[in-house]
């Protein structure tokens, strides 16, 4: 796949992070055209002015990694985010909720963030590790439901966690695709074949911190 640099959200969320390394990652993303880079909060502002001449998309996290925040704290930071310059919003889901089996207020939760959101792409991290098949496909209806643009694999910081699984990707893009919404693979993708294997089971978004190795 000659393209496959488009796929790619160029990713950095490591607590430790110093501005050298998002120099570098910024240096990364400009020298391949990746898609985009993905930052937390604090490092929007540094990514907007870095590659504000490009056409590389400023991605970041709210609720970031538990998704355990009140609503109201998500949609506070998505929206200074998109103040600092984010292009693209990926919360993550109320995991907890999902377990309650409160789906009223997972929705809820997506709907609050996706108003403060206006015009930008709210994406949804299911955290698909910690659910069971059935409760990856009740999570992609209820994002239908509430308006998200794409539906997300995985934080990466689930303690023993696989990431994004080809299945799980069959499962999200087979529930939401009729209905609009894409899907995005993160977590755990480390090489061009496992990339592939994605997109083909229908991711149209890589979010990964391998993106230099996947396309070279």
């Amino acid at each position: 796949m000659e393209n496959l640099n488009k796929y790619i959200e160029h990713t950095l969320l490591k607590q430790d992070a110093s501005v050298k390394d998002f120099e570098k990652l910024f240096a990364e993303a400009k020298e391949h055209k990746f898609l985009g880079v993905c930052v937390n909060p604090a490092r929007v502002k540094l990514a907007a002015e870095a590659l504000k001449d490009t056409d590389v998309k400023i991605v970041t996290v709210v609720g970031f990694p538990l998704g355990a925040s009140i609503p109201e704290a998500k949609a506070f930071e998505a929206e200074q985010a998109i103040k600092d310059g984010a292009d693209e919003i990926d919360m993550v889901i109320n995991v907890g909720l999902i377990k309650d089996k409160n789906f009223e207020a997972v929705q809820h939760d997506i709907e609050v963030v996706k108003k403060s959101c206006k015009d930008k792409k709210l994406k949804v991290i299911l955290e698909t590790d910690l659910l069971t098949k059935e409760e990856i496909k009740k999570a992609c209806e209820i994002c239908i439901k509430a308006k998200a643009d794409l539906v997300k694999t995985s934080t990466g910081f689930v303690k023993g966690g696989v990431g994004a699984k080809v299945e799980d990707v069959e499962i999200m893009y087979n529930t939401v695709s009729s209905h609009g919404l894409e899907v995005k693979a993160s977590g755990g993708i480390k090489d061009k074949q496992k990339a592939l294997d994605l997109i083909k089971a229908g991711a149209t978004r890589l979010g990964t911190s391998s993106g230099v190795a996947i396309v070279s």
